[in-house]
Parts: C-alpha cells; sequence; structure tokens
C-alpha cells in the first residue's frame, strides 16, 4: 500500500486530490484484513463524516455518547438498531459504551470500561504540594520586619562610541585642505583623429553586424590607447559618425550643409534604420544607382535580406523617402531635399 500524504491548505482544508488519495488508502487498509497482519483502528468524534466505505469494512463498534442527530442516526444503523433507540447515545455516562462485534458481542450491548490501571514508567516534572504550616509560623513569617537591603553601587556610563561619520567628514575636510598633486595633462582629441578611430572601427572585421555597444566599445579602446579619455567622444556622436562613414562620406563632406540637413532627417528616426537612410541619401546625393539588397542588410546590421527591404517600405511610411519601381531597377527619392539615385 502506498503511503498518502494530505496538502493542509489554508484555514486547515485539504485539496480534493488530497482528500480522494487520502479515502482510497483508508479503503485499501480496512479491506486488506489480518490476513495481511494489518488491522485498521479507527477513533472520530464525527461518525457522520467518517466515509462508508471506510466503516463498512469494520467488524467490531464502540459507540460512545453524542448529541447530534445526524451522529446518533449513523451510529444506530451500524449497530442495526432502530431509529427509536438511537436517542439513547444521549444517556450514556461517562466510560459507557453500545458495544457490536464479533469480539464484542453478537447484538448491540451496553459496556462498561473502567479507568486505566497501567501507567507509563516515563518520569516528568510534577507539582508537589506544599508542606503544612502552623497558624503561628505564618504570624511569625508576616511580622518579621523587612530586612534593609543596601542598593548596589552604581556603574559609571561609558563614553559614547566615537561617530565614525564625523571622523570620514574630518578626514574628508583634511584632504581637501592638501594641495592635489598635479594631474597628467589630457590630450585634446583632434576631430581628424576620431574620424580615423572610427573609420578604423568600421573596417574591422564584421564590424557590420555587431552591436553599437561592441563598436563604441572597440572605439574607446582605441582611443585609450592613443592617449585619449574614454568620453572623448559620446555614444551619440559616434553613432552618427558611424553611420556617416558607412554611407561612404568622407569628413570633408560631411561637414557640408546638404549633408546635415540628411542628418537632421534621420535625427527623427530610430536609431537601428538611421544608417539606411544615410546610405541612401548618400547614394541620391550623388545621383548613383540604389543599392542593392545586401548593402541594405549591411546598413541595417543584419544578414537577413527581407528584413532589409522591409526598412524601405518604414521609411516611405515615415514620409522620408519615396520608392519607384522602374524597368530598369528600384529608384528612391529623398523628400524635402530633392535628391534621387539614378
Amino acid at each position: 500500500m502506498k503511503p498518502s500524504f494530505s496538502r493542509l491548505w489554508r484555514g486547515g482544508d485539504t485539496s480534493d486530490e488530497a482528500r480522494r488519495l487520502s479515502l482510497g488508502a483508508m479503503t485499501n487498509l480496512m479491506c486488506r484484513g489480518r490476513k495481511r497482519g494489518l488491522a485498521g483502528v479507527i477513533a472520530t468524534q464525527r461518525l457522520a463524516k467518517l466515509a462508508k466505505n471506510v466503516a463498512a469494512e469494520a467488524s467490531n463498534f464502540l459507540m460512545g455518547r453524542t448529541f447530534l442527530d445526524i451522529d446518533m442516526a449513523r451510529a444506530a444503523d451500524l449497530l442495526g438498531m432502530e431509529r427509536r433507540a438511537a436517542e439513547s447515545f444521549r444517556d450514556l455516562a461517562r466510560g459507557q459504551f453500545m458495544a457490536l462485534g464479533p469480539a464484542l458481542s453478537r447484538r448491540p450491548k451496553l459496556v462498561t470500561i473502567g479507568p486505566v490501571t497501567t501507567a507509563s514508567h516515563a518520569t516528568g516534572p510534577v507539582l508537589v504540594p506544599l508542606e503544612p504550616v502552623s497558624a503561628e509560623d505564618l504570624r511569625d513569617i508576616i511580622l518579621e520586619p523587612v530586612q534593609e537591603f543596601t542598593p548596589r553601587p552604581r556603574r559609571d556610563s561609558r563614553p559614547p562610541p566615537p561617530d565614525l561619520l564625523a571622523q570620514l567628514d574630518a578626514y574628508g575636510a583634511e584632504r581637501e585642505a592638501e594641495e592635489p598633486a598635479p594631474a597628467a595633462a589630457a590630450i585634446e582629441a583632434d576631430p581628424d583623429q576620431l574620424w580615423e578611430l572610427v573609420a578604423e572601427v568600421v573596417a574591422g572585421e564584421g564590424s557590420d553586424y555587431k552591436p553599437l555597444a561592441t563598436l563604441y566599445q572597440d572605439f574607446q579602446l582605441r582611443a585609450r590607447i592613443q592617449g585619449l579619455s574614454r568620453n572623448v567622444l559620446e555614444l551619440g556622436p559616434f553613432h552618427r559618425m558611424l553611420a556617416t562613414i558607412r554611407a561612404g562620406l568622407n569628413r570633408e563632406r560631411s561637414e557640408s550643409e546638404d549633408w546635415k540637413q540628411a542628418q537632421a532627417i534621420a535625427a527623427t528616426l530610430p536609431e537601428d534604420v538611421q544608417g539606411v537612410f544615410l546610405l541612401l541619401a548618400r547614394t541620391a546625393l550623388d545621383g548613383e544607382t540604389c543599392p542593392g539588397d545586401e548593402a541594405l542588410a549591411r546598413a541595417y546590421g543584419t544578414h537577413s535580406l527581407g528584413r532589409a527591404r522591409r526598412q524601405l517600405n518604414y521609411l516611405e511610411e515615415r514620409e522620408v523617402i519615396v520608392l519607384q519601381d522602374t524597368p530598369l531597377g528600384r529608384r528612391v527619392a529623398i523628400v524635402g531635399l530633392g535628391w534621387q539615385t539614378a
């Protein structure tokens, strides 16, 4: 027989699954009988709540005093008594039971169970009654003069522990008072040098498909090697310069007014499609043919050509470009600038 465990929920209730498993285990135990070396003994205060399949397998019954009508009716039914005789369970005294079974009686019979004569050999703490005291002794105890107790010497309070925050503030004030050591002069960044560093990052192997954060870390490492500060170029300007170099422009053309207008339009777009727009703007500015799907995929940073083509539809929905399908191929016009690919 498998053991059954009942999980308790809030309020002492059990789940339906636990109730079903517990009932099945109890019924299985009671059905096995003495041939299997098992004998179930069930004790309950609410006979009506005991499952019928479990109670029906019991052989001997001892029914004690109860006051609930439903329990008395259930007890009379198990003992084979009449309904009118069920009221007798109210009148049972302490230690009296109605017995039925092969080991007790063939018919319902009133039995009395006396007090227990055996006791446990385990010892434990018990209360011992006080010794009897005479009235004269009690009078002497009450009238006994009160003893004067000298107060315990008062201990001087210890000084409070030093304030750690105050010590840190004092130490910081002393450090500020000291003359700071001369710091090494930082090398000023040259715009041409920054452009070359970003161009080296773009020329790196697999740079088209690397995340922006990885490329920015590569740029910071190259800047530190050149003696520049890590924050010599913030992430936003770095991204714009990176997209401009990927579009195919040099530094002189990137300073032109026309290209600044293209960058202003790109700033209104999400960062992931700015490179695609700037590539289209550069080809339209130079009057070249529209870039192919592979070039658009590299500008978008993906290997999926279909995803790159969907960016053209997105840019057209944003009303920054106009797509034209001609027999010679795809043509793109930049809205607001008047540039168009060949």
